[in-house]
């Protein structure tokens, strides 16, 4: 199938994604679109920049637009999970193109912005929720919302959500759902917990795979300089001052070096902007607006911009700290290359982040080129402070990321669904962790 025509779509539908310059659709999106619309659950995994939000969302649009009943009083019809703030409001923006001239009503709700504000706008219910765990919790809590009548789930970057510790509040949310339901489920990576997550919550899915994980998009140039931690700022100004066109994404791995480096730069001259935990969800929103219209042309952001923003001018992608989850490093080049433009990936390694660029070019079945510095001999890493036992911090604002293949038996645990006899209180308070809003 090469044309949205021949996916089953709905002429309304059509007319609204040809408005919004959709020519054909992707591989992910040909081969989900007609199965999601049949009604069946599905596994879809994908790289980073294919196109899953439209894979998802237009079928799921495509059904509601049949619907007829009105929106009750606190009511969902479709509910839409991600893991982070930004992917839930670029997915949101995503989906109000789609609905343009139906009568389809799309909202949000995160943390860190006035949930008096939410209550409000869920008073008269809505067709599509897509929303951050916590927040969502919350507002189920104080009544502001019931989920029974939601008959569609959709978990996007399940694999973010498994590392976040989002576990535990699906194993809350889902049996609040209405039945029958159908339930999607979307990742850029399918680590092997992702089968236990299916089984909990999929009835007899079917398996899409249209790029192998670890596999970066096709046209991000990779590239890697070898420099101590201390040259970095230097050396991130000196390709900033070559490449002075277009947008430039830098990510840091924690909060507080981020702000710090943004700081930096501002007083460097260069028209910078930061995203991380640390922000108000007004603070983030506005970064990300002056970066995409390119007030701002550099953004430095933790990995909480790892997914979730889609903004076709990024050409450059640099890493000025390697990330600790490998699978991150191709969430973060994958901010570049997008709507078939060509990008750059320049990578920063110091002696303390080898390990990391090992495992890195492990799942990713190649070597980087290496454009500078020399190779230095590795070093460990220093346990931060407040970590007990050198625990690593997490790069995702404050909740403790996991690698993909580490820790399985406390994950898995915390994915099984509950059984019929009182569970193992420690063991789940070591497993999981409630996310925060």
């Amino acid at each position: 199938m090469t044309n949205f025509t021949d996916l089953g779509l709905s002429p309304k539908l059509l007319t609204a994604i040809t408005a919004a310059g959709y020519d054909k659709p992707t591989p992910i999106q040909a081969r989900a679109i007609p199965l999601i619309i049949e009604g069946r659950d599905l596994m879809g995994l994908a790289q980073t920049g294919t196109g899953k939000t439209a894979a998802f969302g237009l079928p799921l649009i495509n059904r509601l637009m049949s619907q007829t009943e009105a929106r009750k009083s606190k009511s969902v019809k479709a509910l839409i999970l991600a893991p982070t703030r930004e992917l839930v409001n670029q997915i949101a923006e995503n989906l109000s193109t789609y609905v343009s001239g139906s009568h389809l009503k799309v909202v949000t709700v995160v943390g860190g912005t006035s949930i008096n504000t939410q209550i409000k706008r869920l008073a008269g219910g809505t067709d599509i929720l897509v929303a951050t765990p916590g927040r969502l919790i919350d507002l189920v809590d104080r009544r502001a919302l019931f989920l029974n009548s939601a008959t569609y789930l959709v978990l996007d970057e399940a694999d973010q959500m498994l590392d976040l510790g989002f576990i535990h509040a699906l194993r809350k949310i889902a049996p609040l759902l209405g039945t029958p339901r159908q339930t999607l489920l979307f990742s850029a990576t399918m680590p092997k917990q992702m089968n236990e997550l299916s089984a909990a919550y999929l009835t007899n899915p079917v398996r899409i795979q249209v790029a192998p994980p670890g596999k970066a998009a096709d046209k991000v140039t990779q590239s890697l300089h070898f420099a101590s931690q201390g040259e970095k700022t230097d050396l991130l100004m000196n390709y900033l001052n070559k490449s002075p066109e277009g947008l430039a994404l830098v990510f840091g791995r924690t909060k507080h070096g981020s702000e710090k480096l943004k700081n930096t730069l501002v007083a460097r001259g260069f028209d910078a902007v930061s995203i991380h935990g640390n922000k108000s969800q007004g603070q983030r929103e506005r970064a990300l607006k002056a970066f995409k219209s390119g007030e701002a042309r550099i953004l430095v952001a933790t990995d909480v911009a790892a997914r979730g923003i889609d903004i076709p001018d990024v050409s450059h992608v640099y890493n000025y700290d390697l990330p600790e989850v490998p699978e991150n490093y191709i969430h973060r080049i994958g901010r570049t290359a997008r709507a078939g433009k060509d990008g750059e990936a320049i990578a920063f390694c110091a002696a303390t982040e080898i390990g990391y660029l090992r495992q890195i070019e492990k799942i990713m079945k190649t070597e980087i080129k290496v454009i500078g510095g020399i190779r230095p001999a590795e070093e460990k890493p220093e346990p931060r402070g407040g970590n007990r036992g050198g625990r690593k911090s997490a790069p995702h604002g404050g909740s403790k990321a996991r690698s993909h293949t580490g820790g399985s038996g406390r994950r898995n645990a915390a994915i099984a669904k509950p059984s019929g006899g009182k569970p193992n209180q420690q063991r789940r308070r070591r497993s999981v962790r409630k996310p925060a809003a």
